[in-house]
């Protein structure tokens, strides 16, 4: 693990694999996990750079966050600190948000992205969204990761990627999961923004995500120009952790478009 000092927080993030003229892989976890997520991903990729961080205020890095737009910037933050001028950006649910929102206002920094379980419109219930970070503040992240493990992932997953997913929940710190919540209920919506994107995108989605269902990923690929879009059969939230050959699979499609 490396650490990066930010004037609001210090991020921790891994940056391995070796460095080639080809743009990083740039992992961006979604809510409440941290970049543990990613582990399949690190070593299957090994090949090329990957970075991977955990947001502000998730995994190991500190402070929180005050506006939506900080959590890209954050990423922005940290690709020039490595020197890094443009990524290839996986991001799923919130991370795909995040990615989204980094590819509209940076779109320079991104080589491609790949967005999983995510959506762009604006938060269908934001008030809803705010109540329940006040409900982590108030009871902690047990209750929550208890009640959203089975939506997760399927309940046929895995037993050892079901006990991943729950210890991340678990294990996350209530008061930054919280103060990202009440940033995600106010993000812009970013649809109409997304005919504007002018590079190598693939959606994926598990089939059966309950939180942004297969309707979501079809409204992102048929907006973005030429982006692929990739149901995965036997998932749900997580198909990286639950199927992660086809998520695999998906990704390096994405990479052999990216000049």
């Amino acid at each position: 693990m490396r650490t990066l000092a930010l004037p609001a927080a210090t991020l921790a993030y891994d940056d391995l694999g070796p460095a080639t003229d080809a743009a990083p892989l740039l992992l961006v976890h979604g809510h409440p996990f941290d970049r543990s997520m990613w582990r399949g991903q690190l070593s299957r990729f090994a090949s090329r750079r990957v970075i991977a961080p955990d947001l502000r205020g998730y995994g190991a890095s500190t402070g929180s966050v005050e506006r939506w737009s900080d959590l890209a910037d954050d990423l922005v933050d940290l690709l020039d600190a490595l020197r890094v001028p443009r990524a290839v950006v996986v991001g799923l649910s919130m991370g795909g948000q995040i990615a989204l929102d980094l590819a509209v206002r940076h779109p320079a920094r991104v080589a491609g992205l790949l967005l999983a379980d995510t959506m762009a419109g604006a938060d269908p219930d934001a008030p809803g969204r705010r109540a329940a970070a006040d409900r982590l503040l108030r009871e902690g992240m047990d209750p929550y990761a208890v009640e959203n493990l089975y939506r997760m992932v399927r309940p046929g997953s895995p037993a050892a990627v079901a006990e991943h997913v729950l210890a991340m929940m678990r294990e996350t710190d209530p008061t930054g999961a919280a103060a990202a919540q009440r940033a995600r209920a106010d993000r812009p919506d970013l649809l109409a923004a997304l005919g504007r994107l002018d590079l190598p995108t693939t959606v994926v989605v598990g089939a059966d995500d309950a939180f942004t269902p297969v309707s979501d990923a079809r409204a992102i690929a048929d907006a973005i120009p030429g982006a692929e879009l990739v149901v995965v059969a036997g998932a749900a939230h997580m198909p990286n952790l639950e199927q992660p050959a086809a998520f695999d699979a998906a990704l390096t499609r994405l990479l052999t478009r990216i000049p």
